[in-house]
Formats: structure tokens, sequence, C-alpha cells
């Protein structure tokens, strides 16, 4: 049981949360080209950005089976008191915090191209937040990998490395 649970934990990780990193991290990048004052906001400018925003927020929703699972092979290896999974599990749940954060800003950005009444200056301004939107994307992509790093190198591990 251990081994089934250890994989469906590592292929989650990898199906789940691998894309949303990568729609999160590209999202900044693709916001501002539509953002630029003489950025293209019809919905065929816009479209590769909503697709980020769509992967982004459905991947990050189901991703939350890779941690249960994870704390089911935890329990399953007798591993829950483990210094090394005390530290990974406190550093999965900051980054689900920064997820949230660059979900919500994603949020705001497409919900402002949508809104056909609001002020073309408004939308715009919204750039003005992308920096620190990449700045969220990019501590994400670091505490996944910081934490998959953790489970390769733990210690005590049966790998011998």
């Amino acid at each position: 049981m251990t081994k089934l649970l250890l994989s469906l934990h590592v292929l989650g990780a990898i199906i789940l949360i691998g894309p949303s990193t990568v729609a999160a991290s590209l999202f900044p990048r693709y916001a501002r080209q539509v953002l630029a004052p003489d950025g293209d906001r019809t919905p065929k400018g816009t479209s590769a950005l909503r697709l980020l925003h769509r992967v982004t927020r459905v991947y990050a929703g189901v991703s939350a089976a890779v941690p249960l699972l994870g704390l089911a092979t935890a329990m399953a290896m007798g591993a829950l008191g483990d210094t090394w999974l005390t530290v990974s599990i406190v550093i999965t749940v900051v980054a689900a915090i920064l997820l949230a954060f660059a979900v919500f800003s994603q949020d705001a950005i497409i919900d402002a191209l949508d809104d056909k009444d609001r002020d073309p200056a408004e939308v715009t301004a919204l750039a003005s937040g992308l920096p620190r939107l990449g700045i969220i994307t990019g501590l994400f992509s670091l505490a996944w990998a910081v934490v998959t790093v953790l489970m390769i190198i733990r210690p005590g591990s049966t790998t011998g490395a």
C-alpha cells in the first residue's frame, strides 16, 4: 500500500503541481503584453492569458490531492514525526498561500479585462502589480523546488544517497 500511495503522490506532484507552477509563472509575462497601453485586449489577444489563468486555477484546486496523498504516505511509512516532513508540510502550506494570492491576482486581471465599462486606464494600472505577481509565482516555484529536494535527500532515506 505504501508503494501505491507514494507512486500516486509523486505522479500527482508531476501531473498536477507542475502545470500550475508553469502556468502561474507565465501569466505575468502575458499579462504585461495584454495590459500594455497598446496591448491587444480583444478575445483573441487575451486568449493565452485566459488559458494560463484557467490552468492555474483548475490545477491549483485539484493539486490539493498531492499533500493529502503525501500525508497518507507519511502515515503508512511512520514518518509523521520526522523533522524533514514537518518542514516540508510548512513549506507546502506557504506554497499554497502563495498560489492562492497568485490566483486571486489573476482573477482581478481577468475580471478587469471582462468589465466592458471599466476605464482602460484602470486596466493598464493593473500592470503595476505584475512585478509583485512575478515574485509571488517565483517564490511558489522555489517552495516546490525546496519540498522536492527535501523529499529526495530526506534524512534516513533508504536510497543510500
